[in-house]
This record gives C-alpha cells, sequence and structure tokens, in this order.
C-alpha cells in the first residue's frame, strides 16, 4: 500500500479483518480508597466505588484492532459456565464476531480480578485453568480457524500461556496461513516460544528474549541484543523480530533492516496492555505491506499512548493519529 498520508493509512486500516487466536479472559476491575488497615490481619480494607469487566488477553487485542477501525475476528476456546456467557455478551455488545469462540465443559473461563485504590495496583486474583487443550477442543479451534481464516488479511497469535495455544495449533495456522498467503503476528510468551517458526513477525519483548533464549541480557546492551535478536530470527525462520524494550523504545530486525526507535517521554501510569497494542498495530501495517520504518515507529508511539493509562485499555485512535502526525511518521 501506498498512503499518501497518514489518514489514508488508517482509512485503509477500515477495510482489514484480523483473526486474533489466543486465550481470552476476563479483565475485571475493582476500584476504590484505601483509608484503613484491616483489624483481622495486617492488609489495606479497600471501600469500593466502581466496578468493571472488560474482555482480556486476546479480547483486548481485538479491542485495540476495533479501536483501530478494522474487524477483529477472535478463535479461542474458553469455559461453558456463567463467565463464558458474560463474555460471549460482552463480545457481542462490542460488536465482535464470537463464531470463532469454541465453548468447553472441560475448562473455566479465565478471569483476571484487580483491586485498585486510585492508580494503585493493590491486589490481583487470577482463576484460570492452565492446562492444554484436549483434541476435541483442538479440532474444534481448527475447524473455526479454518473456516474463517480466507476472509482475514492477517493473523495475531495472542499467547498468554493459558493453554488455547500449542505448538501442534500453531503449527497448523502457520502452515494454513502462509499457504494462503496471509501474514502471521506473534505476541509470545515462553512455553510456546521456539514453535512459531516461520511466522512473518515475530513480537517479544525483553523479558521474553531473557526466557525464551535462556541468555542474560541488559536493557542497553543493544550490541548484546542485536545479536540475540539475529539468530532468534535465523533460528525460527521468521521474516522480522520488533522487540519492545519498556522505556528504550522498539526494535526491528529483518534479513536487510536494522532499526532501533527510542521511546518517548511520557508519564506512565500503567504498562499492563501495551503489548496488545503493538502487536495489533504491526499486525495492519503488515496487512498492507507498510515499511518497516513506519511500521515499528507507529508501534513504538502506540504502546507509549497506552501506558499513559490505567489498568488494561486499548488505543486512542484519533489520538495515535494526532501524534503520528506531529511526529511526521509517514514524511
Amino acid at each position: 500500500m501506498t498512503g499518501r498520508s497518514i489518514d489514508d493509512i488508517f482509512n485503509a486500516f477500515r477495510d482489514r479483518q484480523i483473526m486474533i487466536i489466543g486465550d481470552i479472559m476476563i479483565d475485571s476491575y475493582v476500584w476504590g480508597s484505601v483509608e484503613r488497615i484491616s483489624p483481622e490481619a495486617p492488609v489495606p480494607v479497600i471501600q469500593v466505588k466502581k466496578k468493571e469487566k472488560r474482555p482480556g488477553g486476546a479480547g483486548n487485542v481485538a479491542k485495540n484492532i476495533q479501536s483501530l477501525g478494522a474487524k477483529p475476528l477472535l478463535c479461542s476456546v474458553i469455559g461453558n459456565d456463567p463467565e463464558s456467557r458474560f463474555l460471549l455478551e460482552l463480545l457481542e455488545e462490542l460488536g465482535m464476531p464470537t463464531e470463532g469462540v469454541v465453548s468447553s465443559n472441560s475448562r473455566i473461563t479465565s478471569v483476571k480480578e484487580r483491586f485498585l485504590s486510585g492508580s494503585q495496583h493493590i491486589l490481583r486474583v487470577d482463576d484460570e485453568h492452565l492446562h492444554d487443550l484436549d483434541q476435541q477442543e483442538k479440532r474444534e479451534l481448527k475447524k473455526r480457524i479454518e473456516k474463517f481464516l480466507p476472509e482475514c488479511h492477517a493473523v495475531i497469535f495472542e499467547d498468554y500461556d493459558k493453554g488455547v495455544l500449542d505448538k501442534e495449533v500453531i503449527r497448523f495456522v502457520i502452515q494454513l496461513a502462509n499457504k494462503l498467503n496471509i501474514p502471521t503476528i506473534v505476541d509470545p510468551k515462553r512455553k510456546n516460544f521456539r514453535h512459531y517458526g516461520q511466522a512473518t513477525l515475530f513480537k517479544p519483548n525483553l523479558k521474553e528474549i531473557r526466557e525464551g533464549m535462556k541468555i542474560d541480557l541488559e536493557k542497553d546492551d543493544f550490541d548484546g541484543l542485536k545479536k540475540a535478536v539475529k539468530i532468534l530470527r535465523e533460528k525460527l525462520e521468521v521474516k522480522s523480530i520488533l522487540a519492545t524494550l519498556s522505556d528504550k523504545g522498539v526494535y526491528y530486525s529483518s534479513i536487510d533492516t536494522d532499526l532501533h526507535f527510542p521511546a518517548h517521554v511520557r508519564t506512565i501510569s500503567d504498562v499492563s496492555g501495551a503489548g496488545d497494542t503493538v502487536v495489533s498495530i504491526a499486525a495492519l501495517c503488515t496487512s498492507l505491506g507498510l515499511p518497516p520504518g513506519f511500521t515499528a515507529s507507529l508501534c513504538n508511539l502506540g504502546g507509549g499512548i497506552v501506558c499513559e493509562y490505567p489498568g488494561v485499555v486499548a488505543i486512542n485512535r484519533e489520538r495515535l493519529i494526532e501524534e503520528a502526525k506531529a511526529y511526521g511518521l509517514w514524511e
């Protein structure tokens, strides 16, 4: 795509449909104030002021895709419980299709419940199953993916190590997508880190590189980072790697491109969900064949913006457009 302006690019996003495969969950928030310590134990007492539930995990990636103007298509496996019914209703209320989501009697729907006082994170409670899908669940998931994939312009693997993705499912999808010439973009976690061979774009953060490659790597060691990323790219046979480096920005590597974009100075409130925004922007840009420099710099910008807000939030499209213009990303 050769857009004439930032507006052309974001308008082109509206024609994209992106499949997101991975672990969907409910992000539950309890906001309140802490004014005393419990007499029963040395823990804070939260006086509840507000509660909210949002789609989390792969669901938050879908929200980012939708916020950017494109159409998300979620493929996952959840439980067959009250939480699953609430999650499906929530997705439908947000205008997201749920045909790719499988309900299973042998799993529960993951819920992450966070307790906050102002912007201070006090406690998180996770209710989830971490075991891999059984063969019946895999068959159902693969059936949905095979049915809907030809309609999509890119695939995002959103891996939270909760069991939806394993080597078998990953290989099935990458082989099918490559056959259909559909790019695959990976947001990895430790368990499946080395299973994403022949994907299009691999997006680890620094912690995931350390854990996945079992190396010690300081965040200021750019020479070490470049060497590690080159080794990883060659071992996985992926076309490119976009490494997110927190306050050090992003680093992009392909066979003929080597780019580093420093982070923009911001007031950081919460880094949760920044990777979801980055992988969403990367998928849309990759689906349009946009230049690596623009893709990486827009990802860097979007990931920083969402860190200014408490909790896991989707990117604000208009703000991203405004800052992309202000920084002259397409000049």
